[in-house]
């Protein structure tokens, strides 16, 4: 076939160190692991925007978040619009138009009137943040199946600051694996490659598939032999757990409060890690369903496999949990990994690649041109050799608020990154030296070369970009020379020529 499938694995809130192949010591991650020795993994692979929502829109349309302008999740929405506009360009209706099957098993979350379905997919229509556990079609299948209904004990939480009940963080589920939503999930996406492996068959006719689990986002909600399958006992905690807040945005200590880290114990925060980790195993578990049947089904040789997630979680990281406005690798950098027929195996990139790329890549893969992704950048020619190809050498990152507006813009290059706050203290981190962001050093006096030149270097990206984000630069910190006037008027350019 001149045209792939694609199947398109998707993950929520998943931080890389969970995998063997990004380093996990506990051999939790099978089939993702044999995923990346056989394909290529990225390193560097990091999501537009900590947020799910607008990362998931990103991925459908190539967008940035401030282009496509779908800025929140709308469960917490604080004034922005709650669905992509009419005539946006999306990749599956592209796909749709170019003859190819198109389906999407799981979380959507990209708007609240417009479906799965209004952009093309088929598939359960499942709204919602997290497994939306009383949906229809999930009841009819445990029906079906004779399971047993969702329950739940030893819930997990801490007290918020006003002295009532935290946000659950995670429970034991009283279902064997067979009637978890995630068996659900991976059972439905079979049965849907299963029908499209015979039009394969039977029409040469191409399919997109993308299975996309709600988990591992907190609750960590699993059966028990994954709730207890981690002993937390072995369980490292994160060095930014002895975050103090110093010389940072105090944003950072309000979210650590509203996520009641300081009131449970640190071993409480092990047990969580345990759990979230067993929540990724699981779901490696089921994955490995998948694979086993695109390979029963004759496909593996004519598709092509991407692993990624929306963003990552802090799981106690910088005493936080879940994700928001403070923009560290916990929450951006992310887990990334193409396989494509006939492209060497085990390869490892260390670009700075994007959720974003994805798009591109897709297109590419289905022969289509990936040009209306305006800030997608296909990944096919990293993927088909372990030669160097010539790649943009950092990365911009945007943040837009949750639970309220807070505009955030990050430039991150190999050695460091800058976070830029408009509202409070900028940030800046020397990732080889302080790998676990502890100390914010843009106020230092030696950094004030790097701060300077960190700083152009994002105002002019952002500027060429369309970010308006980047006015505010222009006036509040050291950009260098600007070859417009500032104030917008139009009445006084003359000034500004260079």
């Amino acid at each position: 076939m001149s045209r792939r499938n694609v199947l398109l694995l998707m993950t929520d809130q998943h931080r890389a160190d969970t995998l063997g192949a990004y380093g996990n010591p506990l051999g939790l991650t099978p089939n993702l692991d044999e995923l990346a020795a056989t394909g290529t993994r990225f390193d560097r692979w990091y999501t537009p925007t900590a947020i799910c929502t607008p990362a998931r829109a990103s991925l459908l349309t190539g967008q940035a978040p401030f282009r496509h302008k779908l800025l929140a999740n709308y469960e917490r929405n604080v004034g922005y619009i709650e669905d992509l506009p009419d005539g946006q360009f999306s990749f599956s209706e592209a796909l749709r138009d170019n003859g190819y099957n198109c389906g999407l098993i799981g979380k959507w979350h990209v708007g609240t009137a417009k479906t799965a379905g209004d952009f093309g997919f088929d598939g359960p229509d499942l709204p919602g943040w997290h497994n939306p556990v009383d949906d229809p079609d999930y009841l009819a299948y445990l029906a079906e199946h004779d399971l047993p209904p969702y329950e739940i004990s030893d819930r997990v939480r801490g007290t918020l600051p006003n002295g009532g009940p935290g946000n659950l963080l995670a429970a034991r589920l009283h279902q064997p694996v067979e009637a978890t939503f995630e068996h659900y999930l991976a059972t439905r996406a079979i049965e849907t490659m299963e029908r499209y492996a015979a039009d394969v068959r039977e029409h040469d006719k191409p399919f997109f598939l993308q299975l996309s689990f709600f988990g591992p986002h907190l609750p960590y909600i699993v059966p028990d032999e994954y709730f207890d399958l981690v002993d937390p006992g072995v369980i490292p905690l994160p060095r930014s757990v002895a975050e103090t807040f110093h010389g940072k945005p105090p944003v950072q200590r309000n979210y650590s409060d509203h996520w009641t880290f300081d009131t449970m114990p640190l071993e409480t925060t092990r047990k969580l890690i345990a759990v979230y980790w067993g929540y990724v195993a699981l779901i490696d578990h089921e994955i490995g369903r998948v694979l086993d049947a695109m390979r029963r089904l004759g496909l593996a040789d004519d598709t092509a496999v991407l692993f990624t997630c929306d963003h990552g979680e802090f799981t106690g990281s910088h005493r936080l949990h879940d994700k928001g406005p403070a923009m560290y690798e916990d929450i951006y950098r992310t887990p990334g990994i193409v396989r494509v027929p006939g492209a060497p195996g085990g390869v490892v990139r260390d670009e700075f690649v994007s959720l974003l790329d994805c798009t591109a890549t897709i297109l590419d893969l289905a022969g289509i041109d990936p040009e209306p992704a305006v800030d997608s950048r296909s990944l096919l020619p990293l993927v088909s050799t372990s030669d160097s190809v010539g790649w943009q050498e950092d990365i911009v990152c945007e943040f837009h608020g949750h639970h309220f507006p807070y505009p955030q813009r990050m430039l991150r290059t190999d050695r460091y990154k800058l976070v830029v706050n408009p509202d409070s203290v900028n940030e800046l981190y020397d990732l080889h030296a302080d790998p676990d962001e502890l100390l914010n050093r843009y106020a230092h006096p030696e950094m004030a070369e790097v701060r300077s030149r960190l700083m152009r270097r994002l105002y002019d990206l952002l500027r060429d970009r369309g970010d308006n984000f980047y006015h505010w630069m222009t006036s509040m910190y050291e950009v260098g020379d600007v070859t417009h006037d500032p104030t917008l008027s139009g009445l006084d350019d003359q000034t500004y020529q260079r």
